[in-house]
């Protein structure tokens, strides 16, 4: 078992699970690497993904008609890959961003004070190189696409940039997050069809308020810290009706998808996975403790089945087109 890292010893951050695999398979020099990329704690990619790959989704089993084939209907794997590799590599270099306009920040929290830089593990140069490496990733992945879905991602950027300030200025940063997070519903239709229209947005709409609803929920791991330095957020500012406010957003977020879906044409059996994730979001709401930060990062990282849900019930609405007339 790894110790928690701090300027004295190396090891594993705070919130990072013991013996996972860049504990047992990297090397130790390149530990903090990968802290600062946060391949030891996958959510964060998976759910920048999650967008990207209902929005590929949607797009495909669009405007459906029972004479289109299985495949026309089903996301194009090779984008499904482009979408994974570019998730990865660019929450890799928006994280080693944050760490470096948050270093002095992270150095007074409990929770971030393991992070690689405050502990004294890798050098701001090597932060800033590291970066452009992964930065560097994600253009190639960008540049596989249609040009106005290249413009449109460059677009992120400028989010991406001033989000790791907004905590310093607002109490909803969360939102900021969102708009960053949530690109990926517009990137998928832009491959798909070379622009923007109604359901994307609205997918890119309810995509916000999920990401605000669930960092709400991540971000009361913090409060206390973060009201000793002055940290803001959602959490802080709903304080005990937080509950109430996440009904509004996970509620809003399902209510855009179902917009979003019906825009689209999208199948009629896909609406199954909203129900689904609806019902966990409704658990979600049901249990929290917000005083309880451990269930806190449980109940964020069950986001991920939230994405689950939602995607497999749009492959699950592209299935019934092509089945249902040999049924």
């Amino acid at each position: 078992m790894e110790p928690i890292q701090s300027k004295a010893a190396q090891g594993r951050v705070a919130d990072a699970p013991s013996g996972h695999w860049v504990y047992r398979i990297l090397p130790r020099w390149l530990w903090p690497h990968a802290q600062l990329a946060r391949w030891d704690r996958p959510i964060g990619w998976q759910l920048l993904l999650w967008p990207c790959w209902w929005s590929a989704a949607l797009a495909a089993s669009a405007y459906p008609r029972p004479t289109d084939p299985l495949l026309s209907l089903l996301p194009a794997p090779w984008y499904l890959v482009l979408f994974l590799i570019g998730a990865v590599a660019m929450r890799g270099a928006g994280c080693t961003y944050n760490d470096l306009v948050d270093q002095d920040i992270d150095n007074q929290v409990e929770r971030t004070r393991s992070r690689p830089l405050p502990a004294g593990k890798v050098t701001r140069r090597q932060a800033w190189a590291f970066l452009v490496i992964q930065a560097l990733v994600g253009l190639a992945v960008l540049l596989q696409f249609n040009s106005f879905a290249v413009l449109l991602g460059i677009g992120s950027l400028a989010v991406v940039a001033i989000y790791p300030f907004m905590k310093r200025f607002t109490n909803w940063p969360q939102l900021v997050l969102g708009l960053a997070f949530s690109w990926g519903a517009l990137m998928g239709w832009a491959v798909e069809f070379g622009n923007l229209d109604g359901p994307a947005v609205m997918l890119y709409i309810g995509s916000i308020l999920w990401v605000i609803g669930y960092d709400t929920i991540y971000a009361h791991q913090d409060k206390e810290d973060d009201a000793i330095v002055g940290v803001r957020s959602t959490a802080r500012l709903f304080g005990d009706n937080t509950k109430t406010w996440l009904v509004g957003f996970y509620g809003g977020a399902l209510v855009c998808f179902a917009i979003a879906f019906a825009a689209a044409q999208a199948p009629a059996p896909a609406l199954a996975g909203l129900v689904a994730a609806g019902a966990h979001m409704a658990r979600q709401i049901t249990v929290l403790d917000i005083d309880d930060p451990d269930q806190c990062m449980l109940l964020f990282r069950s986001n991920n089945q939230v994405g689950w849900l939602v995607f497999l019930g749009l492959i699950g609405g592209a299935l019934w087109v092509a089945l249902k007339p040999l049924v």
